[in-house]
């Protein structure tokens, strides 16, 4: 009978336990390719996102970091990754993000690639929508939230107020996702104490290297390309990178693609999304609010990291599509004060590359549906990214971060009265 189980389980058992003993196992697996870096600076997959080798990988190789969400997405032939691809920048935009992806998601992916962004440069670009009043939603931040990255923060982290609010902001919105060991040590981070040393040999010995491991094993099985719509794109674009011709190729693409309805929008969007229901979301945005929200205090949490490192950093602020927002009634005053609030955040400190498109949301084929740049958005990004990126490193920045933006006083300030804010 032994010797039976013994066959049917026994190799399950030891394949088990060999499994086991290489995650464990001090030993480093193969650096990416230069194919998988290609690969994944458009792929947009949770597992990169989630990661640390590749990207740590794709930033000492001659790519960028440029962070967002479901914009990146929109991979129409102006897109900033097609436009690298066809006239050979010399630093390559690498996305980090996907729809959902937020601040705190940020924060934690980019303090794990510890000293590899260390005095280089960044683009954000900042979505007015994720400053809606309770922030992230804690089912998406669940979604991209990474074991691995938060293992880095609790070995690294210092002691800080921003520490404190980061491992707090963690602690709430993965009670069902970090336990045991991790957990109690993020608790200890939330109260400013250091970690015990059954927590440290844990982390550091056991849990942290086993998913370096994972990490190194998997994330690069499982990254889903957009070779196609980048080819698709190449064979659009002019030879010659001329800013007319090409805004004479956004418009005649744009024109094509938002035939038939009254907001500009892409007719397979149009159509499946909004007509369906157009009659009742009239009106229906009259009451959204991107001026009061928790999710300026994590944004915090990515320009410490910046100024930590010494990082130059491009912020970018898309509008919104302003027929659609005249016909849902989401106030054009409101996001002027976000532009005003977000914008103050960043230049009291020191950030002070603001690419601000807030009033551009009227423009022509500038947007690809409701929220999302478009044809001749993205080209007006790429008049900015592109002389950015042309050199990697940072040069000499200088910034004064203020721990009030963490505080709940700050999230709640209107746009309009930023002025009156006290640091």
């Amino acid at each position: 009978m032994f010797k039976k189980l013994w066959l049917i389980f026994g190799p399950v058992l030891i394949a088990g336990a060999c499994l086991g003993a290489l995650l464990l196992s001090p030993f480093r697996f193969s650096h990416p390719s230069a194919k998988t870096l290609s690969t994944a600076a458009t792929s947009m997959s949770s597992n990169v996102i989630k990661g640390e080798a590749i990207k740590d990988a794709a930033f000492n190789a001659d790519y960028i970091p440029v962070i967002g969400s479901s914009e990146l997405s929109r991979m129409d032939p102006l897109h900033p990754s097609v436009m690298a691809e066809k006239y050979d920048w010399k630093n390559k935009p690498f996305l980090i993000g996907a729809p959902g992806t937020q601040s705190l998601t940020h924060f934690l992916s980019l303090q794990a690639t510890g000293q590899h962004l260390t005095g280089k440069k960044a683009v954000v670009i900042i979505s007015p929508q994720w400053f809606v009043p309770r922030g992230v939603k804690s089912e998406m931040f669940d979604f991209f939230y990474s074991p691995l990255q938060t293992s880095y923060f609790l070995v690294h982290a210092k002691d800080s107020a921003a520490t404190r609010y980061a491992a707090k902001r963690i602690l709430d919105l993965t009670s069902d996702t970090t336990s045991g060991v991790m957990r109690d040590a993020l608790k200890n981070k939330a109260l400013g104490l250091p970690l015990t040393t059954v927590q440290k040999v844990y982390i550091n010995n056991i849990k942290r290297p086993g998913l370096q491991h994972q990490d190194q094993l998997f994330s690069q099985l499982f990254i889903h390309g957009r070779e196609k719509e980048l080819a698709k794109g190449l064979k659009v674009l002019p030879d010659e990178q001329d800013l007319q011709t090409l805004d004479q190729v956004a418009t005649t693409l744009g024109r094509k693609a938002t035939a038939g309805n009254p907001f500009g929008i892409q007719k397979k969007f149009y159509e499946q999304r909004i007509l369906p229901n157009q009659a009742k979301l009239k009106g229906e945005q009259s009451n959204f609010n991107y001026e009061s929200s928790p999710e300026f205090s994590d944004f915090q949490l990515m320009l410490d990291f910046f100024a930590q490192h010494k990082m130059a950093v491009q912020f970018i602020i898309p509008p919104v599509n302003a027929r659609w927002a005249s016909y849902t009634g989401l106030s054009q005053d409101m996001l002027d004060n976000f532009s005003t609030k977000i914008s103050y955040q960043l230049k009291s400190q020191g950030f002070n590359n603001i690419v601000d498109m807030t009033k551009d949301g009227n423009e022509d084929y500038f947007m690809q549906d409701t929220i999302h740049l478009g044809w001749r958005g993205w080209l007006k990004v790429d008049q900015h990214v592109q002389p950015f990126m042309a050199t990697k490193k940072a040069g000499k920045v200088s910034y004064k971060i203020s721990d009030d933006y963490l505080d709940r006083s700050w999230q709640d300030v209107a746009g309009n009265q930023v002025q009156d804010f006290e640091e």
